[in-house]
């Protein structure tokens, strides 16, 4: 590989190294695996982009494969930032904010800029983009587009790709091309064109065309990121926009160079307040009445995280005047930031009702002040419910971002208390109750074989019981290399084949980040788990992956 980097220093205007310190320093991500890269791009250009994947189209031209991994701050959980071939690295030079639209609220970014950046330059001019990942403080905005990310704030406003207005993306031959809805005529000149960009649109009009009745099977409305989002590059008026399918898409499609996004004006002064459950039937309840009030957020959390919380000397006084009443089922904190004062007003009225009568619960609103940052942060106590303090033991990220619906969610609870019992781990589930998306995380000990093996039988199972449930195993990020054998087994052989056949559209040779996003065999997975993983990857944000 030497050879290799020796010739793209020669080209590119940044750098390429294959020291053994910086490979190993990028064969890991948020995951639990670990993989080394040939060699480690840092590129300065969308030209050093293209010019890295018009080499490696050469390459397999001539039988040589080298795949290539765009990377933003590593954050990724289901190992789709690592990879055997070339690591390509956006955080180091690929990271500007070219310039703000404050009337049109348009910013023009490149992908290794980190979310709170930009978020923080957006608020110097009244603005910001509402819908971001948990791992803003640390992830980029790159990142958060190919995961297509959702967070505490998505049950208003939707998951990140809603606010992604254009993109500019490296294909796989190095040719490079700006994404947008294109009317029908557009669309007839795309095709007309007799080069990569034309057969890509050929591609998928074709297969638009060809699978109408599948794509009318899939399901709209709920999160679920498996696969690509073939559902929204069509409208009935005949326009296409390619956006949707390299949102979400893991890089597996093209490299994102350049980004333009909407923002949203910054609203102040929230109402905020906590609910906190005794029992299971009233905390279920309690979420479906919450629910139907729309509210920014609601965050459901299960009482047993602030259990072993509280067992490290940490304190809520929100969860110990409950817990001297009684027993803590849940607690589940809501947020409301409309505009309008009058709406947050009835909004506290209605909540008071609800709960003023009730033996069952314990409930909190504050608007501002030191109670409305203790409510706050009820949020963090997975950091260290969830931070184990025994050599070895660590909650891995297996099982996050699973989507439920809403009428199953008790159900699917005690299925959950089933694997419990069967693993002897406890799955305290914890999540997004607006937008039915809940994590859990078990500890394991990955120094120990048998641990690193129960991990995918637990995960196995999981995604089972998932579908069973009538839910999505991928609703929050991607399936990456980690969780793509588990949750394709859920889908039906068509839809499957529906997602190989996008990608054969836009990687016909195979290059763009291979084993991410593609069935996996479990021996390879299995032997790619790092025996030294402990969750302390970016512990400096105290944030616990």
């Amino acid at each position: 590989m030497s050879k290799v980097a020796q010739y793209l220093n020669e080209h590119l205007q940044g750098e390429i190294t294959t020291s053994d310190a910086v490979r190993e320093r990028f064969s890991t991500d948020g995951s639990i695996l670990r993989i080394v890269p040939d060699l480690v791009v840092h590129p300065r250009s969308t030209n050093d982009i293209r010019k890295v994947a018009r080499f490696a189209w050469q390459l397999a031209d001539k039988g040589h494969k080298l795949s290539l991994t765009a990377r933003g701050a590593g954050s990724d959980q289901t190992g789709a930032a690592i990879g055997s071939g070339v690591i390509i690295n956006m955080l180091a030079h690929m990271n500007a904010i070219f310039e703000i639209d404050a009337k049109q609220k348009l910013v023009r970014l490149q992908p290794g800029v980190p979310f709170k950046t930009l978020n923080d330059f957006l608020y110097l001019q009244g603005l910001t983009i509402p819908s971001y990942p948990a791992s803003s403080g640390y992830s980029t905005v790159g990142g958060a587009i190919a995961n297509n990310a959702s967070g505490v704030l998505s049950f208003k406003y939707g998951p990140i790709g809603e606010w992604v207005s254009q993109l500019e993306v490296v294909l796989s031959n190095g040719d490079v091309i700006q994404t947008g809805r294109i009317s029908k005529r557009e669309l007839n000149k795309k095709k007309g064109q007799q080069d990569f960009e034309g057969e890509i649109y050929r591609g998928i009009d074709t297969l638009l065309n060809d699978n109408v009745e599948l794509l009318d099977t899939i399901a709209a409305g709920v999160p679920d990121n498996a696969g690509y989002n073939i559902v929204d590059v069509w409208r009935r008026d005949g326009s296409i926009d390619l956006t949707p399918l390299f949102v979400g898409s893991q890089g597996t499609l093209g490299v994102i160079s350049e980004i333009i996004m909407k923002a949203a004006v910054v609203t102040k002064d929230p109402l905020i307040g906590a609910v906190t459950f005794a029992s299971h039937d009233a905390l279920r309840d309690g979420m479906d009445q919450l629910r139907e009030l729309r509210p920014t957020l609601l965050e459901l959390i299960d009482g047993r995280l602030f259990e072993a919380a509280t067992k490290k000397g940490k304190r809520y006084p929100l969860y110990d005047e409950a817990r001297g009443q009684g027993d803590v089922a849940g607690i589940v904190l809501f947020e409301f930031d409309d505009k309008s004062g009058r709406v947050k007003k009835n909004a506290a009225k209605k909540i008071a009702k609800l709960f003023e009568k009730s033996d069952d619960t314990v409930w909190v609103i504050e608007r501002e002040g030191p109670r409305a940052d203790e409510l706050r942060a009820l949020r963090e106590v997975t950091v260290l419910s969830m931070t184990e303090e025994k050599g070895g033991e660590s909650a891995p990220p297996l099982l996050d971002g699973t989507y439920i619906p809403p009428e199953r969610f008790e159900d699917f609870a005690k299925a959950v208390t089933e694997l419990e019992k069967k693993y002897h781990v406890v799955m305290a589930l914890y999540g997004h109750a607006g937008t039915n998306v809940y994590y859990c995380r078990p500890v394991f000990d990955l120094k120990k074989a048998a641990d690193r093996q129960k991990i995918f039988k637990v995960l196995n199972e999981w995604s089972v019981v998932v579908a069973a449930h009538g839910g999505h195993l991928i609703a929050e990020a991607g399936e990456g290399r980690l969780k793509a054998p588990f949750a394709y087994k859920q889908l039906d052989a068509d839809v499957v084949k529906l997602i190989e056949d996008i990608r054969a559209i836009f990687d016909p040779v195979g290059i763009l980040n291979t084993g991410v996003k593609q069935q996996q065999d479990l021996k390879q997975l299995v032997s790619s788990v790092r025996s030294d993983y402990d969750g302390g990857d970016f512990s400096e944000f105290a944030a616990s992956n």
